[in-house]
């Protein structure tokens, strides 16, 4: 159980480390509940936990560090859509 625990934990702090997609309190929620959805279901597929508990892990964590955080936390520049 433990040695699928620590992969989990990354890849739910690694997902919270990549919301910063979006100008307001909404969009950054949204974007990192996505991104975290995507990043735990991912590190549990791969390790061999549920899928579905890593989903809803990592996409909660995702929207509270997005909703937590402010644009200026983290800036990664202009999208090169702009």
């Amino acid at each position: 159980m433990r040695s699928k625990t620590i992969p989990m934990i990354l890849a739910v702090l690694l997902a919270a480390g990549t919301t910063a997609c979006g100008s307001g309190t909404g969009e950054r929620a949204a974007s990192g509940g996505g991104i975290g959805a995507a990043a735990g279901a991912a590190g549990a597929a791969v390790t061999g936990g549920s899928v579905v508990t890593g989903g809803l892990l990592g996409g909660a964590a995702g929207a509270a560090a997005g909703g937590l955080t402010d644009q200026d936390d983290l800036d990664l520049g202009d999208p090169i859509w702009d």
